[in-house]
């Protein structure tokens, strides 16, 4: 089996025609939207078709590493804590910052197994040009620690945000985490458990200092894990140190974001495409329903015909940077 989720409980798709508006965007900040985003073509009917698209050319792609910009101040290879190795992450701030800003915090994906803080320098640079500090982390793979390494990690660099905050410029009451695929996992269960659970706080660095976080926005990542074992090279199976949901109910319960919500979780952005190849749409219409449910300010902007990595493609990831900066504008504004 290849998809991270087994199935998405009947029960959710029943209030999804109240709740969830598919094939649009929804959600209670939908209201809220200044303007028009820009429109987006269907990609295709399967995720094979569109990057047989993008490998003729038909389909353009980001370039992921951001151009050097006179507006920006970039710091790499920053520690923010240390776990039997140094925790890294790259800082992008506005050149000259003099006040408090929101801080925003970027996780990659990669099955929690591969991929690098790198691909997220483009958000970065992006959103330091429009006046936030922005860091895209690395953290410890599953092949270095199995969970809750990786959500330990990425609390720990709120934590670190939080505890330099006057020395970076950021208004510490106003922090995002912003993930894709594993990445969007681990952004989504970072902010939405408790900053009391012990188990998944760890200690790599300003243990005292609050985790939570005032806002996420969520890049497909899966909500509720599940592994039985049947394929041995899962990567859920694996994030979960080889222990299937029979094995270890209560730390994959523990593990799925959606077990954290509550009506105090933070305002989430979620994107999704409907021909996602690795987590099913219905994940992120689940976790809509459940949003909607807890009364949290939510916007869903699901993509028609689109596949996991979708913000990857120019056209696509346009319109996922004008929700962005409308989502932080409401929820993390700049104060003037």
């Amino acid at each position: 089996m290849n998809r991270w989720l087994r199935c998405i409980p009947f029960a959710y798709c029943l209030v999804l025609a109240s709740s969830v508006a598919l094939g649009a965007v929804s959600g209670p900040l939908a209201s809220k939207l200044e303007g028009t985003p820009p429109a987006i073509p269907e990609g295709g009917k399967s995720a094979d078709e569109i990057k047989a698209k993008i490998k003729s050319g038909e389909i353009k792609r980001i370039t992921r590493i951001p151009k050097v910009s006179d507006k920006v101040d970039v710091q790499l290879d920053v520690k923010y804590g240390q776990e039997l190795k140094p925790l890294l992450l790259d800082l992008y701030s506005p050149k000259g910052i003099q006040k408090p800003v929101p801080g925003l915090i970027f996780v990659h994906g990669g099955s929690w197994s591969g991929g690098s803080r790198k691909i997220y320098g483009f958000y970065c640079q992006h959103f330091a040009e429009k006046g936030y500090v922005a860091a895209t982390i690395d953290y410890r793979l599953s092949g270095e620690r199995a969970f809750p390494g990786a959500v330990r990690d990425t609390k720990c660099a709120v934590r670190w945000m939080r505890a330099n905050a006057a020395k970076l410029h950021v208004d510490p009451n106003q922090i995002a985490l912003i993930g894709g695929s594993a990445g969007g996992h681990l952004a989504m269960l970072a902010a939405y458990s408790d900053n009391d659970d012990q188990t998944l706080q760890g200690t790599g660095g300003n243990y005292m200092v609050d985790a939570r976080v005032q806002a996420v926005i969520d890049f497909y990542g899966p909500v509720e894990l599940k592994a039985d074992g049947k394929n041995p090279k899962s990567p859920v199976l694996k994030f979960m140190g080889g222990k299937t949901t029979e094995d270890a109910r209560d730390q994959y319960e523990k593990a799925s974001p959606i077990n954290h919500l509550t009506k105090a979780s933070p305002p989430t952005l979620i994107f999704h495409g409907t021909v996602d190849e690795l987590v099913p749409v219905a994940a992120s219409d689940m976790l809509a329903a459940k949003l909607e449910e807890f009364g949290v300010p939510y916007l869903y902007d699901r993509q028609e015909g689109w596949h996991h990595g979708m913000d990857a493609v120019e056209v696509v990831n346009a319109r996922c940077l004008w929700f962005m900066d409308q989502f932080l504008s409401m929820v993390l504004p700049i104060k003037k």
